[in-house]
């Protein structure tokens, strides 16, 4: 197979946007009893928060949820998702890189294209804002290649080596990767399976093709909640959202 070049074969001038949630995750970091995207915050399991935003997406036709094979706690928390635009498969596998193929060959079981867009998102980056997704869809939809919500790095970065800093490295034209990350379905596809279940994003399965994703600026407060810490402070800013909605 041939590495696709920057120039997408085949592009309908009217594609559909898709999100995937890959959720098989036992988020063994967070110090949770259980997979975390089920923890409650502000009065709703993690992932309800994260999949609410998305529902306000108007340009995204269906979010796919991929589960494990052995989940029987999301459809108990979150009775009344499945429907137009809300979709399940049990296709999760042993890696984030599995279960997000998994979830692509489900897409283009139910009838999305191959040059269709998906935008793979983490359950745990529940304090998404539907302006952000927009925002990343309105630069990646004419792009050739897709790209990913990034932040430049504001922090000093340091390389340790045995608990102590080992140097002080430059943080010019580095950024933090965020979700979600916008790929045409049939290139990310090819991509993961080139690039095997070992990568830790999307877009990092797309440089390995020589093509190079688009950074969209996105926000602070998409916080990935991964560490015991990350919990509280995703309850207040949540808790502090649903005040100014009140």
């Amino acid at each position: 197979m041939n590495a696709p070049t920057n120039t997408p074969a085949n592009v309908d001038s009217q594609p559909r946007c898709y999100a995937l949630l890959p959720c098989a995750g036992v988020g063994a970091r967070a110090g949770a009893d259980g997979p975390k995207q089920y923890v409650r915050i502000a009065g709703q399991a993690m992932v309800a928060h994260t999949l609410a935003a998305l529902a306000r997406v108007p340009r995204i036709a269906a979010t796919l949820v991929v589960l494990a094979g052995d989940d029987d706690r999301f459809e108990a928390l979150l009775p009344g998702f499945e429907g137009e635009r809300g979709w399940l498969c049990k296709r999760g596998g042993a890696t984030r890189a599995d279960s997000v193929a998994g979830g692509l060959d489900e897409l283009l079981a139910r009838g999305a294209r191959r040059d269709d867009w998906v935008l793979v998102h983490d359950a745990a980056r529940c304090l998404l804002r539907p302006a952000w997704v927009e925002r990343l869809i309105d630069a990646c939809l004419a792009d050739a290649v897709g790209g990913l919500l990034a932040l430049p790095l504001a922090d000093t970065l340091k390389r340790a080596e045995g608990g102590r800093v080992a140097e002080t490295l430059p943080r010019a034209d580095k950024w933090a990767a965020q979700t979600p990350q916008m790929f045409r379905i049939g290139l990310l596809r090819d991509a993961l399976a080139r690039a095997g279940s070992a990568v830790t994003d999307e877009a990092s399965a797309i440089e390995a093709l020589g093509l190079r994703p688009l950074l969209v600026e996105g926000d602070a407060a998409n916080l990935k909640v991964t560490w015991p810490s990350d919990f509280t402070l995703a309850e207040r800013l949540l808790a502090e959202r649903q005040e100014e909605s009140a």
